[in-house]
């Protein structure tokens, strides 16, 4: 699409009068609204009138705020403030702070933990417990080695430790 002289005049126009790149591409015809975007950019339009029916935040703004005083003279309540999202702040997050309840686990009085046999990978059998002891890439890596039940991988302590209770994991969250 070629932009000529008096479809870029148009163009112009109809951005300062305050049209959206959709309105002003449907009144071009034969243009799309990325068209229009991209030729606008190019001629540095970027100030612009507004359409005569959208107040800016600003004027809503600070009508909200004479109402909102009118309100108060008359009910003796102390007014909200009122903020106005400007620029790159309209997407900024606002956190509160919440009391956050801490959990405490109560330790268990007879735990027995047991010893390490620190076995090898291929010294593990189905009988062994498989829980594993520090990092698989240093050379000290070892596996936990105990006794393991008939009903997993791990001893009975290991196993305490991996397998929670539905319960328990519900309380914890």
């Amino acid at each position: 699409m070629n932009w000529t002289d008096e479809r870029v005049e148009m163009l112009k126009k109809l951005w300062a009068e305050g049209l959206s790149a959709s309105q002003i591409a449907a009144q071009l015809g034969g243009v799309s609204r990325n068209a229009v975007i991209g030729k606008v950019h190019r001629l540095k339009l970027s100030a612009r009138g507004r359409a005569a029916g959208a107040p800016t935040r600003q004027k809503k703004a600070a009508a909200a705020a004479a109402s909102g005083a009118a309100a108060g003279a008359r009910r003796q309540r102390s007014a909200r403030p009122v903020t106005a999202s400007i620029g790159a702040t309209a997407l900024k997050v606002q956190f509160e702070e919440e009391a956050v309840a801490y959990h405490y686990m109560r330790p268990a009085r007879d735990v027995v933990v047991p010893m390490s046999r620190n076995l090898k990978l291929v010294e593990l059998t189905e009988r062994t417990c498989k829980w594993p002891n520090g990092d698989p890439l240093a050379e000290d890596f070892s596996f936990c080695g105990s006794d393991a039940g008939e009903n997993g991988p791990y001893c009975g302590y290991h196993s305490r430790l991996a397998y929670q209770p539905v319960s328990e994991r519900r309380r914890s969250r």
